[in-house]
């Protein structure tokens, strides 16, 4: 069966739980609720044993990390990398800046040999096919 990494925005954002909840194919969440170097190495193992790597950024981000993983997932392994983003999150909302910075982000996703995908339900048609 075919898995995927769910990267991308925490913070109690639920877009992991309404895309779980319509996968047909198996998943790897590293949130956890304690972070360890355990969980760090078993996070890096399976960004490159999954088939996906999906990074979902949503304006509940407070660090860059995701995009800086998107970048480079890009970049080494990109006929399996994805990309996306929310515009609105439980009410948050990205800035015309910040969304015009994620585009840059999704183009070079796709430069790379990425998939940039505009919404959750692309995401979830995109990874059940």
């Amino acid at each position: 069966m075919k898995k995927v990494f769910l990267g991308g925005t925490c913070n109690e954002s639920d877009w992991r739980e309404y895309l779980i909840s319509k996968l047909k194919i198996a998943y790897f969440n590293p949130v956890v609720e304690d972070w360890t170097p355990e969980c760090m190495v078993e996070e890096l193992k399976q960004r490159k044993v999954c088939d996906f790597v999906l990074y979902f950024i949503t304006p509940k981000m407070t660090g860059v990390y995701s995009i800086a993983e998107v970048i480079d997932d890009s970049n080494k392994q990109p006929k399996k990398t994805i990309f996306c983003y929310w515009d609105c999150d439980d009410g948050e909302f990205f800035s015309k800046g910040q969304k015009m910075s994620l585009d840059s982000v999704g183009r070079m996703v796709e430069r790379n040999g990425g998939k940039w995908l505009n919404n959750i339900n692309d995401v979830t048609e995109y990874l059940n096919q």
